[in-house]
């Protein structure tokens, strides 16, 4: 009787490659996300735009904890990013002022 040849890697370690490469899609795309409205935050602060830079600053937040949530970033690096950016946001509307 013949022997049977086993598959190189096991029926598990594939799917769990499968599925790490679309978590790794999703997180890329979540990160990439985030860094943008960081930068739009940043954008309108060069601008001196305080109106338009409080409702962007609120996306921004918006879109560190919905990261945070799926787990594309840890829940402390986004509160630490979020306070950043607010006490960034506060210095230059007191400066504008």
């Amino acid at each position: 009787m013949a022997k049977v040849q086993k598959s190189k890697r096991h029926r598990s370690a594939l799917k769990a490659h499968r599925q790490s490469v679309k978590h790794n899609l999703r997180n890329r795309r979540i990160k990439k996300g985030v860094r943008e409205a960081v930068r739009a935050v940043a954008d309108a602060a060069s601008a001196k735009d305080t109106v338009k830079m409080s409702e962007i600053l609120s996306k921004a937040s918006s879109a560190l904890d919905k990261a945070a949530r799926t787990g594309a970033i840890h829940w402390k690096a986004a509160a630490r990013k979020k306070s950043r950016l607010a006490y960034r946001a506060a210095q230059l509307a007191a400066a504008g002022k």
